[in-house]
Order: structure tokens, then C-alpha cells, then sequence
């Protein structure tokens, strides 16, 4: 088993040149705000090591409302009149064609695996059971593994959400300190938000402790999995993934 740690975003100082001399696995959040344009893309591609790997967080458009407070943040406003047709994996055309933009842009990064997380509003329900059978069933994947990350009372339904994830051949993301995944997949997903509070606590600094449980949660799948993927996605993201990489080491 091969383990791959990272986190979410361009944590070093000095942007991408650092980090790659640090990690070999990064989760682009850029993808996930806005689509950025094709030769921005390349060369994100041509500034790193040939072996690294870049992760995608799929465009928001795809999964979160135009409504949510992420869209305000990105500073972007969909074509009146189109407002209600993105996100929820709504089987709309503007869903569909953001899919086709995020593959696009997975396929000039050499990029295997794509990440979709859902805001806690897309709860378990019958209309977003039948938007989300219908996206993945509809779509492209072409080489892609795709994993998905649900909050909200996704977790409350375990059999239906297992059920879900095996149906969609989807890699089920989620904290391992929090919660166990509900599919071991031949690849593993994890992202940390840090512990305490609700489903998130980026301001959380991992203990040396927190580490150690962490390592072991990741050594119980390594008869089962072919690579795990530990991504944080905290304040403390770049110090505490090195301090990892060490637990890991020793």
C-alpha cells in the first residue's frame, strides 16, 4: 500500500515552487471557485515534477446552489435566468457542461481522481437520490476515479448511502478521525478538516496523538487498498501534513 500526503490547496510559502519540494500529491482548490482557463492549466502541469498529481475538487457549479455563500466568495453570478440550474448535481445542461469543463481540465493535468463535496443543504432526500443516480450514470468518467463527500444527514441513512456509493462506483471521502468510510475501494480518500465542533474546524492544529491514530487508521486498510490519500485542509494544513509524512516514517 502507498500512502500519498497532501493537502488541500497551495499551503507552502511561496506558492506551487515550494510545495513541490515538500509533497507529491496536491487537492486543487482553484477548480472548485472557478474554472480557470486552459493555459493556466498547462502550466501548472509543465512547473511540476513529472510524477506529481493533481487532485481536482470539482467546480462548485456542479454541486453547491448558486445561492450558497461560496459562489458570493468566487465572485461569480450565473446568466440570469439560469440561477436555479446549477448545483445538486441537477440534471441540467449548465450541470453537465461544468462536468465536461472539470474532465477537460483533469485530462491536461494527467489528473486520476476527482473530488465532489457536497454542502450540508444537499441532504439525504428522494429528489437528490434521483439528481445524483443521475449524474454519475449519465456522465464521462473516461480513466477518472471519482469520490464524493457528503455532509449533512448523509451519514444517518448508512446502508442507503452505502448502497449509493457502491451502485455509482464511488470512492467514499471522508475524515477518518470522524467517521469510517462505508466502501473500502482499492483507492482511499481522506480529508481532514480538523476535530471538534460540527463537520468542520479548520482553525483545529492536530496533535501528535491525533497523528498516531491517524497512522494507524490508514495501516488498517493495507490489505485492501492500493493507495490512500491523506489530504488536510486546515489552517495548520502544510505543518501538520509534514509532521505526518514523519509519523509515517518512523
Amino acid at each position: 500500500m502507498r500512502v500519498l500526503v497532501g493537502t488541500c490547496g497551495w499551503s507552502a510559502k511561496g506558492g506551487r515552487k515550494n510545495y513541490f519540494k515538500y509533497f507529491e500529491v496536491v487537492e486543487v482548490q482553484e477548480t472548485f471557485y472557478r474554472l480557470p482557463k486552459e493555459e493556466t492549466v498547462i502550466r501548472w502541469r509543465r512547473e511540476a515534477p513529472e510524477n506529481f498529481r493533481f487532485i481536482l475538487k470539482a467546480w462548485q457549479g456542479i454541486t453547491h446552489p448558486s445561492s450558497s455563500p461560496t459562489w458570493r466568495k468566487s465572485n461569480i453570478k450565473p446568466v440570469p435566468g439560469s440561477e436555479d440550474k446549477y448545483g445538486f448535481f441537477r440534471p441540467t445542461e449548465e450541470v453537465f457542461k461544468s462536468w465536461r469543463f472539470v474532465k477537460g481540465i483533469a485530462e491536461v493535468l494527467k489528473a486520476n481522481l476527482v473530488i465532489f463535496q457536497t454542502p450540508p443543504s444537499f441532504g439525504y432526500s428522494r429528489e437528490h437520490l434521483s439528481n445524483i443516480e443521475a449524474f454519475f450514470s449519465s456522465i464521462e468518467r473516461g480513466k477518472l476515479m471519482l469520490g464524493w463527500e457528503p455532509r449533512g444527514d448523509w451519514h444517518e441513512h448508512p446502508e442507503e448511502l452505502r448502497a449509493l456509493l457502491e451502485r455509482l462506483d464511488l470512492i467514499h471521502v471522508v475524515d477518518p478521525l470522524r467517521r469510517d468510510p462505508l466502501r473500502v475501494t482499492d483507492v482511499m480518500y481522506f480529508r481532514l478538516h480538523g476535530l471538534g465542533g460540527r463537520e468542520v474546524n479548520y482553525k483545529y492544529k492536530y496533535t501528535d496523538d491525533d497523528l498516531t491514530k491517524l497512522r494507524n487508521r490508514v495501516k488498517s486498510f493495507l490489505d485492501e487498498a492500493r493507495e490512500v490519500y491523506v489530504m488536510f485542509n486546515n489552517v495548520y494544513m502544510f505543518e501538520d501534513a509534514l509532521r505526518f509524512k514523519k509519523v509515517l516514517e518512523e
